[in-house]
């Protein structure tokens, strides 16, 4: 028998800062330096859920097109200016280039989703648009600044490797294509991992979300099954696209390497 999910009161949930009183006596016995960060990130993750909780229950209600598109760019803006925060190497439009690639990757996703596969109604819906965005773009960000972190690093190492080649008579892109061959593999290794163990090793996140508010198990399959085809595929657009586009401010349009970008 399928029960509905059981509410949380708020004062049994606060019982969460017991375990983040572990997390903190661990940290401070091993001399970890991980106090303030999990401080800071408990105190901010809290405040965002809360406020994003309240925010989307008042967009469900509303059901209008111009919140969910309102909503969806104030994601990508914010995934895109934390794709690029790890990278060392700062390059001009850095965060317009990883929007537009994390925005090409789960636009496609999400049209997939709501033209062909779930076709909620309207195509718009809330309550099926921003969840499947939220873990396609997600998704899609962490692969963007693996990639592009590892890309950056294999350029500045295998620089000479590189201007070899171009040397050779191989254009720019042929030239920089193994180390963004190699970036690409190593952004979508934990994609893969996920979606090589789901069910085995481990509940996926919207399948036991689903699960709890009580929707029947096969049906929590389909979906999960959506969306880690969604995931990959997205993930792979976004983190292809991203890596180009940075390849591009490499490379002059006579295929030579920018040498002054590599410090």
């Amino acid at each position: 028998m399928i029960h509905s999910v059981l509410p949380i009161p708020w004062w049994r949930l606060a019982l969460v800062v017991v375990l983040l009183g572990v997390l903190l006596v661990i940290g401070q016995r091993f001399r970890l330096g991980i106090g303030r960060t999990a401080v800071v990130t408990s105190l901010r993750g809290t405040a965002q859920l809360i406020a994003v909780g309240y925010a989307l229950g008042a967009i469900f209600a509303v059901r209008r097109w111009e919140l969910v598109l309102a909503t969806l760019l104030v994601m990508l803006g914010v995934a895109a200016r934390t794709s690029v925060g790890r990278l060392r190497q700062r390059l001009p439009a850095l965060t317009w280039l990883a929007g537009a690639a994390l925005g090409t990757g789960t636009g496609l996703g999400l049209l997939f989703m709501a033209g062909a596969v779930v076709r909620p109604t309207p195509w718009y819906d809330p309550q099926y648009v921003i969840p499947f965005a939220g873990m396609i773009l997600g998704n899609a960000m962490n692969g963007a600044s693996l990639a592009g972190e590892r890309f950056q690093d294999e350029l500045r190492s295998r620089r000479a490797e590189v201007e070899t080649r171009l040397a050779l008579g191989l254009s720019g892109n042929e030239s920089v294509h193994p180390l963004l061959a190699r970036a690409l593999r190593a952004s979508m290794i934990p994609t893969f991992n996920q979606f090589a163990v789901a069910g085995v090793v481990q509940l996926p996140g919207m399948m036991t979300g689903q699960i709890l508010s009580g929707v029947a198990p096969i049906v929590a399959v389909e979906y999960q099954i959506l969306i880690f085809f969604l995931l990959m595929t997205s993930t792979a657009i976004s983190t292809l696209a991203f890596l180009v586009l940075i390849r591009s401010r490499y490379l002059t349009p006579a295929h030579q390497l920018r040498a002054n970008l590599l410090r």
